[in-house]
């Protein structure tokens, strides 16, 4: 055996333990939700002693699965809209313009990225109460928009960097206003960037806990995921049984999402690599 299959064996094996690391977390959960609350205090890695799917009936009619689940859509959807939209145009203008204030207002819009959300949730909890922006999932998804718009801007004005200039002089020339020209000429160019970036998106929005947890007002129906499995937690018991649950049935859409638009993730970069 040469040495390169040599290394390639030895890199395969550390491949497949960071695999085993990442993914145990994960095995934990799904065996601890079939478990009983006896069985999951008695040994939390051990397997199951009987299969208990009766948490998952439990859990789906405690917390309104469907109703929560829609919740997360709505929020999800209305954040991703605003971001894919106006981040786009954000990004392309700024891009485009060649100026101080240009460049200026770039160095602005992507600042916030050094920011930790932790800083500024007191600021942003007394600034909501002022413009009364309503504690619902609808006002919970614009308030996405800006918290993501950093990072989809900077993605998106170094993808326009690679598009050339000559195609939006050609559609100006032919009479087509900015906007028209952005959305019907330069916006279907985007999709590798634009890809990437609803995935990276919704896999925060939809599985982000802090956000809704200090925004949202507490009532049943306006809670998301995430939060359902909080309310298992009590301050003197736990039914740690229910939480893995919980967690289990929150993440799976977002898992499968994630592996349903994985290779979208590979063409955007890919794409960036090769125009870059």
């Amino acid at each position: 055996m040469d040495k390169s299959k040599k290394s390639l064996i030895v890199l395969e094996i550390i491949l497949i333990i960071v695999v085993a690391v990442f993914l145990y977390p994960i095995f934990l959960v799904i065996i601890n939700s079939l478990k009983s609350f006896k069985e999951v205090m008695t040994n939390v890695i051990a397997l199951p002693a009987s299969l208990h799917f009766e948490n998952y009936t439990y859990v789906w009619k405690n917390i309104n699965y469907p109703r929560l689940f829609l919740n997360n859509v709505i929020v999800t959807v209305t954040a991703i809209l605003g971001i894919v939209v106006f981040c786009s145009i954000a990004g392309f203008m700024l891009s485009r313009t060649r100026s101080r204030l240009s460049w200026l207002l770039y160095i602005f819009c992507i600042a916030p990225m050094l920011i930790p959300f932790q800083t500024i949730m007191i600021t942003l909890i007394k600034f909501l109460k002022i413009i009364n922006l309503p504690n619902n999932v609808w006002g919970l998804g614009t308030l996405y928009w800006g918290f993501a718009a950093p990072t989809a801007i900077f993605m998106y004005h170094g993808f326009v960097k690679n598009v050339p200039k000559e195609i939006d002089e050609s559609a100006i020339v032919d009479g087509a206003s900015t906007l028209r020209m952005f959305f019907s000429i330069i916006f279907p160019l985007l999709k590798p960037i634009t890809s990437t970036i609803v995935i990276i998106d919704v896999m925060w929005i939809w599985n982000d806990f802090l956000l809704p947890l200090i925004f949202l007002d507490g009532a049943k129906e306006t809670k998301t995921l995430t939060l359902a499995a909080y309310t298992f937690i009590g301050q003197y018991i736990t039914d740690w049984q229910y939480t893995m649950t919980a967690i289990v049935l929150a993440v799976v859409p977002s898992i499968l999402f994630f592996i349903f638009m994985q290779k979208h993730i590979v063409k955007g970069v890919t794409a960036g690599a090769v125009k870059g």
